[in-house]
């Protein structure tokens, strides 16, 4: 039978391994969110000047 630290020592341990590969994926949910706004700025700002040079005669 186990004793109360083991129990807990194995429950610390895999809370600690869990966080680990979360820790990661919200990173990459971060970064992912993170470039998609940058790339969707710049192609506004693209946008507004292709904009601004067709309405110059």
């Amino acid at each position: 039978m186990p004793t109360a630290k083991q129990l807990a020592d194995t429950g610390y341990k895999t809370s600690s391994a869990s966080t680990v590969p979360l820790t990661a994926y919200g990173s990459y949910l971060c970064s992912a969110r993170a470039y998609h706004y940058f790339q969707r700025r710049s192609s506004q700002r693209q946008a507004a000047e292709e904009q601004k040079t067709s309405r110059v005669p």
